[in-house]
Order: C-alpha cells, then structure tokens, then sequence
C-alpha cells in the first residue's frame, strides 16, 4: 500500500458558505472548484490520503490572517465520478476539534500533498 499523502482543505465556498458540519455528516467532501489549478490539485487525491478540514482563523481571505483552525480529520475512501467538482468519500476520525495552528499560511481550498514529515503537518494532523 502506497504511504498516505496529507492535505489541508476548505469547506467555506467564498469564504463565507460553511460546508463542513453537513459533510461530515454525509461522509464526504468536496472542492467548491470546477476548473483551475486547486480542481487540478485536487484530481490528485487518492483512496488512503489524510485531509483535514481546516478554517482561516482572524478576518479571513488572508487579510489579517491567524493561521488556521483544523475542524475534522479524515482518511480518504474514494473519490465520486459522476460530478462536476471533485467529490470525495472520506472516513471522518476526528471530528469538531476547533484546533489552532497559528503559524499555518494554509490560505487557498486545498494545500497538498504533503509527507507527515513536513513542516507543520504533524500539528494539523495529530490525534
């Protein structure tokens, strides 16, 4: 089995839209791209990879950023075919954490992939 990638991910389309509660519930996720570079990241996905839902702590869009907030951890079971924007099963693990990670620039809808190894991941990850 290949080694789990990790990805930092949104759930508030137009920063505002908050999508997270209801998909945790459904057991998926899905990128509010249907075109461009984050659609295209996000067609790199793979059954295994972690994701975690995170939110931009302070005003938001980057302008007077905190960094960020992990919401829900996952382990991505597959991804849907048949939609216009990439749709996800995921096993959420952990979810309502409101974790701060406050020196993450995480910023865009999706950030990845990532080794556990890398700077900042074990703090957005861990259990």
């Amino acid at each position: 089995m290949a080694k789990p990638r990790y990805w930092a991910v949104g759930a508030a389309w137009g920063g505002k839209e908050h999508h997270d509660a209801e998909w945790v519930k459904l057991g998926i996720w899905i990128l509010g791209w249907d075109e461009g570079p984050q659609y295209e990241k996000a067609q790199q996905i793979r059954p295994g990879d972690r994701i975690a839902i995170k939110r931009i702590r302070g005003k938001g869009k980057g302008k007077g950023s905190e960094g960020i907030k992990v919401m829900h951890l996952g382990i991505v079971k597959g991804q849907i075919a048949d939609c216009d924007r990439p749709t996800f099963t995921v096993d959420w693990v952990a979810t309502n954490l409101d974790r701060d990670v406050v020196d993450s620039t995480f910023l865009a809808s999706i950030h990845g992939p990532f080794d556990y190894e890398d700077d900042g991941i074990p703090k957005i990850f861990c259990l």
